[in-house]
């Protein structure tokens, strides 16, 4: 299948999925779905969820098909594998042949293919920097990941990750006050758009993107950037100063 015409598919499933966010859901059996999504898209055998419990062990949560259950309770039982491996370092694991990884692997390589499988893959679920779970890719013949492969997986493992931890869908009560800060924050940012217009007599265009090249630069939130602007004359000048040495790269 070519990028092309899985787009629509890819389309489908992450809008159900996220359609599935903003109702009522079980998040084992959202995940559930979202595996089995996976497995399509991506033209795999099977797929797998590991989640970390508090002391940061890795557990099955839920799997396509029993093999690949069987292989990644084997996998956590041997201390192994591509999702351990992907929940250590936080990277993508992507094993065209699993032949190759047998020094790397040497007890789960043999389980794997006795298995039938003959490539894995895992890539990583996180949030706030911590590492939440790996989602687990086996397929029956050897054959490497796409770029746009692993871009759909890592795209599932973070609605997965969202799934954990928004866990519940959002209630009207919890909403209006999330919609209230956004608006506020919106304001504060464009009085800032404003006054960088009028400082530094660029557009509005200009200053709004000098702001957000700022807040990306310096690693801080466009709106806590604002903020400082219009609250904090004391550091106002040199704010500007800093915001406008952008405009001279």
């Amino acid at each position: 299948m070519t990028d092309i015409s899985r787009e629509p598919q890819v389309l489908h499933a992450v809008a159900s999925l996220v359609d599935s966010l903003l109702v009522d859901f079980d998040v084992v059996d959202l995940l559930t779905d979202l595996i089995q999504h996976s497995a399509e898209l991506l033209d795999i055998a099977a797929a797998a969820v590991l989640l970390a419990d508090p002391l940061r062990r890795l557990r099955l949560l839920a799997a396509t098909t029993e093999q690949a259950a069987e292989l990644e309770l084997f996998q956590l039982q041997a201390d192994q594998g591509p999702c351990v491996d992907c929940f250590a370092t936080g990277q993508p694991v992507s094993i065209p042949d699993l032949r190759a990884a047998a020094d790397r692997w040497p007890r789960f390589v043999p389980a794997a293919l006795a298995g039938g499988f003959a490539s894995v893959h895992a890539v990583p679920m996180r949030a706030a920097g911590s590492p939440l779970g790996a989602l687990g890719f086996f397929g029956t013949r050897p054959g490497p990941l796409s770029h746009a492969d692993l871009l759909v997986g890592q795209t599932l493992a973070h609605i997965a990750s969202v799934a954990l931890v928004q866990e519940h869908a959002p209630t009207p009560s919890a909403v209006l006050p999330r919609l209230r800060s956004a608006l506020h924050s919106r304001v504060t940012v464009e009085q800032a758009t404003g006054y960088l217009r009028e400082s530094l007599g660029v557009s509005v265009e200009e200053g709004f993107g000098l702001l957000r090249t700022y807040a990306r630069v310096r690693g801080q939130h466009l709106t806590d950037v604002a903020r400082r602007l219009m609250t904090e004359p004391q550091s106002r000048s040199q704010l500007i100063a800093e915001i406008s040495a952008l405009a001279q790269r």
